[in-house]
């Protein structure tokens, strides 16, 4: 080794040894014939101190140099409680400059107007600063507990092909044409969901994976075309178990960011979340629960109330121990129409003569004695805000359930740096689909229903519930799963509410079908968003941020240049040629 000990090393124990430290140069100081430098490596700084006229090649050196440093050290007259390193200092005997270094390209300690383009195409750069190498260094940590947890429960980690057949999974495949089968491609998988549940079918009865998957979709802060998974597969299992090992792998992953989970989870039926939230993703960080009060105003002189209610819908309301502003009003109506509400109906609760009572637009058309029913449903008080939304089910609680969000947000409602988990489960297996007047599958066609809802699978297929479930943090789904559907009698069930037929799965899913012909054990699973989890650990919603060489927004990487143009050869050699549209 070039070197005795990193630049994060060294202590007060170490004074008087003589050692060797590589790294770049952070900083330079001079004082009269003393150089100062901040040595810095990923571990750490250290300060090395060189006196100019007995080495002089210290009076050449730049920031971002790479050096070798000898010297003996030394305790410091006054430590700096900055560094872990700041009690001691190394005084060099001898300097070898290892690379030069061109002034950089962007500012690694003064971030302020360095824009993302930036940022990736000076990826290897960006990386130096210690925030990106905390990043970096979690996601590592994250993994290896994963790993450690998994492995201490007895599962295997089994690798699944990353050149696989095409199936329907919700989002584009990337294709990969094959030169040795002109008009044939391979798709990347976009899960390894299909090859976990073969596994299972081989007997291998608890696997995981730490799983790269790709899809081709519109890119966001929290998406990226190619993201990481923790991707969990057991037999002979049910939901509770999978519970377990979910919560087991959360407290082990947090652990090695030094935060101690609380388990088990708290646990939420979909019905309920999404009453209380507006959510399947509730933030459960804050108590401001949301109520249906339809029954309360359906017979109230306010059509907005009423229309939604004839129409199917529902009126949904949160009361809100704060006076907001007409302007801050305004922003929140703004929050809900992003989720396609008509608009946000605001009432002030006022008290008169000792008696309570709704101010506002709508209050008009709300008689006294619906306006007590909506205070004592609320339970609210005197300069409360009561937010209503009437709309369809999805509307109106989606866009409370954001409005909510931002009032969290707003009045500081939770504590930024707590880490809530939940599990929500028992979600429907269908949804109506009112533009073609039929059913869809809620989630993949393999979801298996509750057992005690098989009856309603044709008569009441809305009133069916499934073996699925999503972990959730902090408001945002971390993951999915489900048990399986290891059956073909149920399979085909499920699938015919949907209009499929066993013919048309076995174009799609053959070789998987074909598989579960010979003896498929009962299974369940799920996977947890790595990229996402590390996010959130690190404070961030940008999953580029624990990503070491992500994508801009149009999918492309500014550092290498991909997409690249294909090269004619390549073409030929692939059987394929450019269309001119």
């Amino acid at each position: 080794m070039l070197r005795t000990h990193t630049c994060n090393d060294l202590r007060v124990k170490d004074v008087d040894k003589n050692v060797v430290l590589c790294g770049w140069v952070h900083s330079i100081r001079l004082h009269g014939r003393l150089c100062f430098i901040d040595l810095r490596d990923r571990y750490g700084m250290t300060q090395v101190t060189a006196n100019v006229d007995d080495i002089p090649e210290f009076e050449n050196l730049k920031k971002e140099f790479v050096i070798k440093v000898s010297g003996i050290v030394r305790k410091k007259p006054e430590a700096n409680k900055k560094l872990d390193t700041g009690e001691i200092e190394v005084y060099a005997s001898s300097l070898e400059i290892l690379n030069t270094s061109e002034t950089l390209p962007l500012d690694l300690e003064n971030y302020t107007n360095v824009t993302d383009e930036t940022r990736l195409r000076y990826r290897y750069l960006d990386l130096r600063r210690p925030v990106m190498k905390r990043n970096i260094q979690n996601r590592h940590n994250a993994t290896q507990a994963a790993r450690e947890f998994l492995d201490s429960e007895n599962f295997l980690e089994i690798e699944t092909p990353l050149l696989v057949r095409s199936t329907p999974e919700g989002a584009r495949d990337y294709i990969v044409p094959s030169r040795v089968n002109h008009g044939r491609a391979y798709s990347l998988p976009q899960s390894p969901q299909i090859y976990k549940q073969i596994l299972m079918v081989a007997g291998f009865d608890r696997y995981y994976q730490i799983a790269r998957c790709l899809r081709d979709e519109d890119l966001r802060a929290d998406r990226q075309p190619e993201f990481t998974q923790i991707d969990v597969e057991m037999s002979f299992v049910e939901q509770e178990d999978i519970f377990r090992i979910g919560e087991g792998l959360m407290k082990n992953i947090f652990q090695s960011i030094g935060v101690e989970l609380k388990v088990p989870f708290k646990r939420f039926p979909y019905d309920e979340a999404m009453l209380k939230y507006g959510s399947d993703k509730p933030d459960i960080r804050f108590e401001l629960f949301l109520h249906d009060i339809s029954d309360h105003v359906k017979n109230s002189d306010f059509s907005v109330f009423t229309n939604a209610i004839q129409d199917g819908g529902i009126v949904k309301a949160l009361c809100v121990e704060y006076e907001f502003a007409r302007k801050e009003i305004d922003e929140l109506s703004e929050a809900a129409k992003i989720f396609k509400a008509k608009g946000l109906i605001a009432l002030k609760v006022v008290e008169d003569n000792e008696k309570l009572r709704l101010e506002g637009s709508a209050a008009k058309y709300l008689s006294s004695e619906i306006q007590m029913n909506i205070i004592r449903a609320l339970n609210a008080k005197p300069m409360n805000t009561i937010l209503i939304v009437a709309d369809s089910f999805k509307v109106a609680n989606d866009a409370l359930g954001n409005v909510r969000k931002e009032i969290g947000k707003k009045l500081v409602l939770y504590d930024e740096k707590e880490f809530a988990f939940c599990w929500v489960y028992d979600f429907p297996l269908y949804e109506w689909n009112p533009e073609e007047l039929r059913w869809d599958a809620a989630h993949h066609i393999f979801t298996m229903p509750k057992y005690e809802h098989l009856d309603y699978l044709e008569s009441d297929p809305g009133k069916v519930r499934a073996l699925c479930y999503d972990i959730v943090l902090n408001g945002i789904e971390l993951g999915s799963g489900s048990i399986r559907i290891n059956r073909r009698d149920i399979q085909e069930r499920v699938m015919a509410v949907i209009g499929l037929t066993m013919e048309d799965v076995e174009r799609k899913f053959g070789f998987m079908l074909e598989a579960f012909k010979y003896g498929a054990p009962p299974h369940g699973g799920f996977a947890v968003g790595l990229d996402r989890m590390v996010a959130l650990m690190n404070g961030t919603n940008d999953i580029r941020e624990v990503i070491a060489f992500p994508k801009n927004k149009q999918g492309e990487n500014p550092m290498d240049g991909c997409p690249s143009p294909i090269d004619e050869n390549a073409l030929k050699e692939l059987g394929l040629r450019l269309s001119k549209g």
